[in-house]
């Protein structure tokens, strides 16, 4: 009942449940891309299982066991999976001419949901840096109850020790599926190798506002350098290349085909993304934006000093970075009058068009493979 409950809450995020049949019958592209979604979220409660089901030997306690389930669930199930479908849907086209296999497809499904698994662990760490307030519309697991309170007191910091949780989880899954595989020990690399990428692209947003109303590290080469770290490699990086890996695929040339146009690509989604933070709503995106309180080295603030007047910026070095309704206000009011929603929509639809004009010379492998990604998130509203 509880697999069914979810499978049906994701499917419906993506098709309302009425319409889902009549949706399926006469549109056979979205009944593929559901089946694939139900597909993938069909798994996840049996790679849960695997990681629960060990604990007792560890001797760990009932409550313990129930609060690591409740961490999974809440933070690995639930978000938009685009990671972690990358996977399979790259695979696909990799293996041109020929249909996957039921284990090729369970597998590269696995290796989809490690990604979501590390995302999750990012996640969890980053909103306690951030001091965040929700995360895909619910309270972020540092500010919800603690279980084993009798108080009614917050998670807080024992999150912190919860996100080391989920990353140890992605190992566990890769050894029990991937062990005899003979790409074993690149998944192994690739999986420590994006996570130490991204823990630094972490430090260097962390540390790029050491004074509040200081800029002089708020350039768009400091801005590209946290961003091709902090998102870039995890989250586009990483699901081609394990898809890659899968297809038997080893040589250099091919990695650095997909490097050259992956990390531009996750730029250009890291960019919407902070668009969003700012002009999303909480509702639609999931959680509420603070780039502007936490005095975050966004694209929206490069471009506002970029191009704003000296009174201008004289004003945002006043309020930028200040966790006050009033301040933010400000800073927003500014971005509208240097016309930011302008600015970002020229952007979006230049770097668009750069990205398509690289991946038409690529030779090496199945340009669909870039140019499926891409379509996914060009104009995104979520």
């Amino acid at each position: 009942m509880e697999k069914h409950i979810f499978r049906t809450s994701i499917i419906s995020s993506h098709l309302s449940q009425e319409n889902l049949e009549a949706e399926l019958t006469m549109n056979p592209t979205a009944s593929k891309k559901s089946e694939e979604i139900a597909n993938f979220v069909e798994i996840f409660p049996i790679l849960k299982a695997e990681i629960l089901k060990d604990l007792p030997l560890m001797d760990m306690p009932k409550d313990k066991i129930e609060w690591i389930d409740k961490l999974i669930e809440i933070n690995v199930a639930g978000g938009k999976m685009n990671r972690g479908l990358t996977v399979l849907h790259s695979l696909q086209l990799l293996v041109e001419g020929r249909t996957l296999t039921r284990s090729e497809i369970f597998k590269a499904n696995v290796l989809g949901w490690c990604v979501e698994w590390l995302q999750a662990f990012f996640l969890v760490a980053d909103d306690i840096m951030d001091q965040s307030i929700t995360r895909r519309g619910q309270p972020c697991w540092y500010r919800q109850t603690n279980p084993s309170s009798s108080n009614n007191s917050l998670i807080g910091n024992i999150a912190i020790n919860d996100s080391f949780i989920l990353e140890s989880c992605i190992y566990t899954l890769i050894k029990k599926y991937f062990r005899n595989e003979p790409y074993y020990a690149d998944v192994l690399d690739i999986f420590h190798e994006t996570a130490y990428q991204t823990e630094l692209g972490q430090l260097l947003d962390l540390t790029t506002q050491p004074n509040r109303g200081d800029f002089s590290m708020f350039t768009l080469d400091t801005y590209r350098r946290i961003v091709k770290y902090k998102t870039a490699y995890y989250s586009f990086y990483l699901p081609v290349a394990l898809s890659m890996l899968m297809a038997g695929i080893v040589s250099k040339p091919s990695f650095d085909t997909a490097r050259d146009i992956l990390l531009p690509m996750g730029e250009y989604f890291q960019i919407q993304d902070d668009f969003l933070d700012c002009y999303g709503e909480p509702s639609v995106i999931g959680k509420i934006g603070r780039d502007i309180e936490e005095n975050k080295c966004s694209w929206l603030i490069c471009q506002a000093i970029l191009n704003g007047t000296p009174a201008q910026i004289a004003l945002l070095k006043k309020h930028y970075g200040l966790d006050s309704k009033v301040d933010v206000e400000i800073v927003k009011r500014i971005y509208n009058e240097i016309d930011i929603q302008k600015i970002f929509r020229q952007y979006e639809d230049q770097s668009y068009g750069q990205l398509v004009e690289k991946i038409k010379l690529v030779k090496i492998m199945p340009q669909e493979v870039f140019l499926k990604l891409l379509s996914r998130i060009y104009k995104r509203e979520v």
